[in-house]
């Protein structure tokens, strides 16, 4: 019996980046939908209840970490990533405390974010490469 792929929700507000995200993800997950609003992505993970959503931080007029925070909190999905420019202590620790398990750099995307979304489906936390350099110094 083959193993089930997981299921993910994408949500950013930047059309490009969405596409880019779908086509990186697309061979190892199924996608289930992308949304380009944290509000739309709360409704869209209680309508498919995927296995991860990846959510860019910065979105009108919910933020990424609000939405994700809501999504875990009402069990419409297992685990939560943040795909975001910002490498800011405070922004990686909210989105912790939130219940998000991965926060990924979008620079660092295209090497890391299938290993986050392995890691973080087995409940482990994941920081891309360029957020634990930072807390380490």
């Amino acid at each position: 019996m083959a193993a089930r792929v997981a299921r993910v929700v994408l949500a950013d507000d930047h059309a490009e980046l969405l596409r880019q995200v779908r086509e990186l993800l697309r061979s190892e997950f199924a996608i289930l939908d992308e949304v380009s609003d944290g509000s739309m992505l709360i409704q869209s993970a209680r309508q498919w209840k995927p296995d991860v959503v990846i959510s860019d931080f910065q979105m009108s007029p919910v933020s990424g970490i609000d939405a994700c925070r809501q999504i875990l909190q009402d069990g419409s999905c297992r685990a939560a990533i943040i795909l975001s420019m910002y490498n800011d202590r405070q922004l990686v620790t909210a989105a912790l405390q939130a219940g998000i398990l991965g926060y990924v750099l979008k620079v660092d995307a295209g090497e890391e974010l299938i290993p986050a979304v392995r890691r973080v489906l087995n409940g482990s936390v994941y920081l891309s490469r360029g957020v634990r350099r930072k807390w380490l110094d």
